[in-house]
């Protein structure tokens, strides 16, 4: 897939640059993204689009050989340059490539067997007609995933500064549905995380966690979520998840 249709894209044309600097706090969070990972590899299949690669946190977790191809595309030019430049050092697979683009700007005949949005959904104003249009890229029997911070009681001013226009529960996901998809799961993860929020354990009401304050999570919290969120029957967590399949 080549970039020559991107010369004039809208991501371009709007000058795009990320809001925030949580990429840079939350890439230790390593137990974190091996938990979630393991809950969507499954859904994935051979040919995966990213959208809002970021750093690269993603990527450099779940984009492995393993897959025929991961493209990774992002709007905000000097992120992209980034990847690219690490790219071509070597620090991701061949099968993987990145794009300055949004999921506005594919080519109507691009097709992939997942599309996912890792912390993303939720920095997109209009959060329905984006999933709509990725769903238009999904190949019969491909797979929408979100994974973005639950509750709005849990909105704090770390949420707005770093551009977040909403949280949300399994009904609010369900809500954004495309046509021609299906709802296979709504899920809730981290629930102790969630606890640890509510009680103001990690300062979540402070501007930005520090690096002390993830790592705690993450190392402490995150292997008790584990065990615990089966318990619960993942009925309510830090964050929430939900998976679409299209129709076949």
């Amino acid at each position: 897939m080549g970039d020559s249709h991107l010369e004039s894209s809208p991501a371009q044309e709007a000058g795009f640059e990320y809001v925030g600097d949580e990429l840079g706090v939350f890439k230790y969070a390593t137990n974190w993204k091996r938990y979630w990972g393991s809950k969507i590899r499954s859904y994935l299949g051979s040919n995966v689009l990213e959208v809002g690669a970021g750093i690269g946190g993603t990527t450099a977790v779940l984009g492995t050989s393993e897959f025929d191809s991961w493209t990774g595309i992002e709007p905000d030019a000097a992120m992209i340059n980034d990847l690219k430049r690490r790219q071509e050092a070597g620090e991701f697979g061949s099968n993987i490539s990145f794009r300055e683009a949004t999921v506005q700007d594919l080519a109507g005949q691009e097709l992939f067997d997942s599309i996912i949005y890792i912390d993303v959904l939720e920095h997109i104003e209009h959060d329905k007609q984006e999933l709509e249009d990725a769903s238009r890229h999904l190949h019969p029997g491909g797979h929408l995933i979100v994974l973005s911070p639950a509750f709005a009681f849990l909105y704090t001013p770390f949420d707005k500064a770093i551009g977040h226009f909403r949280r949300y529960t399994r009904h609010a996901l369900a809500e954004l549905t495309p046509p021609q998809t299906q709802v296979v799961r709504l899920f809730y993860l981290d629930s102790i995380g969630m606890l640890a929020s509510i009680s103001n354990l990690l300062l979540l009401r402070a501007s930005m966690p520090t690096r002390r304050q993830i790592l705690l999570w993450d190392r402490a919290i995150i292997p008790v979520s584990r065990w615990i969120d089966p318990l619960v029957g993942y009925q309510f967590g830090r964050s929430v998840i939900g998976i679409w399949k299209r129709n076949e």
